[in-house]
């Protein structure tokens, strides 16, 4: 949209709408959506869907992809996911979420096709497999499929164009939600019997690959900025593993996946010599990386994919691939003259993003998807605990969340929940909407003195200089780890103090919060595990190496406008339940 499409409506209030409904999902991404299509195929529980876009193209799966990632191939049990998963985490997961997850993997697999998607393939009638964990697929229009899908389920609404900022929550139980529209000057509060948080990672806290008019052009969702993790913070939920962050290797300047060359034509990383050095750093995702990394900085650089060696009928299966998924490198690869198989293909790392599903960064849930909130869930990317997820883990997760919130809502008494909102909330409320109001009602007098967009850069910068960005090879001391908290403490007091014309630039005046917040968090958790467990991903320079003291979780829980630290031991049960 143009800033002309939106008015302004300074001095004016908002126009205030109530929605009560049993289950509200904040997000309508992957999991937001299949959660919702689970509770109306298993109950006549009212859902409520808010989604800041639009869910037809909303969330990782906006621009398609052209495999499932996690599945379970012939030959292999759910078990060996999880071991998969373990080791790539240097076992800082939580099993029973893999697992749970893992035996769900083909079963969502199996609804999707029978929803529309398109899985290829053999001439017996199996699926064709990727590797040893992956199936192809044609999945330009996977999201599409999947919202059409709950827009027909009995007892969903969709609202799309609403931004929800804050949880309504009493003594440790939620009760719903506030928000706002994007285009129209309303505010929401939403009363809720459940909520499920499932808006996805963060985007955007450092200083991406591509600044300036190209700083969307990165691997995770520009959208994507720590919403729920923010409203959760902020709320007291408990958080786990933002010191895993994720480094994506991606192709150069496209910031293409480079899982489709490697594992689809076991294209090699090599450096500019020649030499094969991902033998010597390790296969796991982040060493992947971190090899990449070393090898510049040793003057071995570029580094590529090596794909002159593939046969000449693999540039076409390349070439349609990427048209799934990332368009633009089949693009560079065109207008360059040459196939994969006649240049090899640079890469590089990304900037760090935190994202449960592919690191273990999220919410503390118990293994039914229950955040340290009660009656407050979180799936996909969102949660924590259950790294290497990808599409179908979010598809799983959205349904045992959903499973859970239709099993005790059933249960319980129906109560109206008109009376479970305590007079202290609805305080809270009236406070939210003034804040809205404030931020918007400058009428002339109060000028906005930082625009937005310089506070998220300076923010970036910040986080990309003292807390493990590109520009110092993603590492890190406790020095500089102690000037980011510093500084990011400044940005969010100047944060405080921006100015919006109209609702849509209110939404960009909470998304610079949001990712304040996880800012905030995230250096708190560097700063806590005093090792180097994930090359790259926590590249402490004070402790370059692995300490088995740090064979834990490292969570997170606010407390007073600090963020508190928490050591957890590694849950090794088959089911975890909160002590809280």
């Amino acid at each position: 949209m143009e800033k002309g499409d939106y008015d302004t409506i300074m001095g004016k209030k908002l126009e205030r709408k109530k929605i009560e409904t049993d289950v509200l999902i904040i997000g309508g991404g992957t999991a937001g959506c299949y959660a919702a299509l689970t509770i109306s195929r298993k109950s006549n529980l009212r859902v409520w869907i808010a989604e800041k876009a639009n869910i037809k193209r909303s969330g990782c799966l906006a621009a398609g992809v052209n495999a499932i990632n996690a599945y379970i191939t012939k030959g292999r049990k759910p078990e060996d996911y999880v071991d998969y998963a373990t080791k790539d985490a240097a076992g800082i997961v939580r099993h029973d979420l893999l697992l749970t997850a893992a035996e769900h993997f083909n079963e969502t697999t199996a609804d999707m096709e029978r929803l529309g998607l398109v899985i290829l393939k053999d001439e017996n009638g199996d699926y064709v497999a990727r590797g040893n964990r992956n199936i192809k697929i044609n999945g330009e229009n996977f999201k599409p499929i999947l919202a059409k899908a709950v827009a027909e389920a009995k007892n969903v609404t969709i609202q799309n164009q609403v931004n929800i900022t804050d949880l309504l929550v009493d003594e440790n139980r939620v009760y719903g939600a506030v928000g706002f529209s994007v285009k129209e000057n309303v505010c929401y509060e939403i009363h809720a019997r459940a909520v499920l948080v499932a808006t996805g990672g963060a985007a955007g806290l450092y200083k991406p690959n591509n600044p300036g008019f190209s700083r969307h052009k990165m691997w995770y969702p520009p959208f994507n900025t720590g919403a729920g993790y923010a409203m959760g913070i902020k709320s007291g939920a408990e958080m786990t593993s933002f010191e895993m962050r994720f480094i994506a290797l991606r192709c150069k300047d496209t910031i293409a996946p480079t899982g489709t060359i490697a594992q689809g034509v076991s294209a090699k990383q090599v450096n500019a010599r020649g030499f094969v050095y991902e033998d010597k750093y390790g296969l796991t995702t982040s060493e992947r990386v971190y090899g990449t990394v070393r090898e510049n900085q040793l003057g071995n650089g570029p580094c590529y994919l090596k794909t002159t060696s593939i046969k000449k009928e693999q540039d076409e299966e390349l070439l349609k691939a990427y048209l799934n998924m990332a368009p633009s490198q089949t693009l560079k690869w065109i207008e360059s003259g040459k196939n994969p198989s006649e240049q090899d293909v640079e890469i590089e790392g990304t900037e760090p993003y935190i994202v449960g599903g592919h690191t273990a960064s999220g919410y503390w849930v118990n293994t039914k998807r229950e955040t340290t909130i009660h009656m407050l869930y979180a799936a996909g990317d969102v949660a924590g605990g259950c790294p290497q997820k990808y599409v179908t883990g979010a598809l799983a997760e959205g349904e045992l969340a959903a499973d859970d919130i239709v099993e005790k809502l059933t249960r319980d008494a129906d109560t109206e929940i008109e009376k479970t909102i305590a007079a202290k909330l609805q305080n809270d409320v009236e406070t939210i909407f003034a804040s809205y109001e404030k931020i918007l009602n400058t009428n002339g007098e109060t000028k906005n003195l930082y625009a937005m967009e310089e506070l998220e850069e300076a923010m970036q910068k910040v986080m990309d200089e003292y807390a493990g960005g590109i520009s110092t090879n993603y590492q890190f001391n406790e020095k500089q780890l102690a000037l980011a908290e510093e500084k990011i403490e400044k940005l969010t007091v100047l944060a405080n103090e921006v100015t919006a014309e109209n609702m849509h630039e209110l939404l960009f005046a909470y998304e610079l919060k949001e990712r304040l917040i996880v800012c905030k968090s995230l250096i708190a958790h560097l700063k806590a595990r005093k090792e180097t467990r994930w090359h790259s991903f926590n590249e402490n320079l004070d402790y370059p190496d692995t300490d088995e003291n740090y064979y834990k979780y490292v969570n997170s829980k606010l407390e007073n406008g600090e963020i508190k630290i928490i050591f957890r031991d590694i849950v090794k049960g088959a089911e975890y339940e909160h002590q809280n």
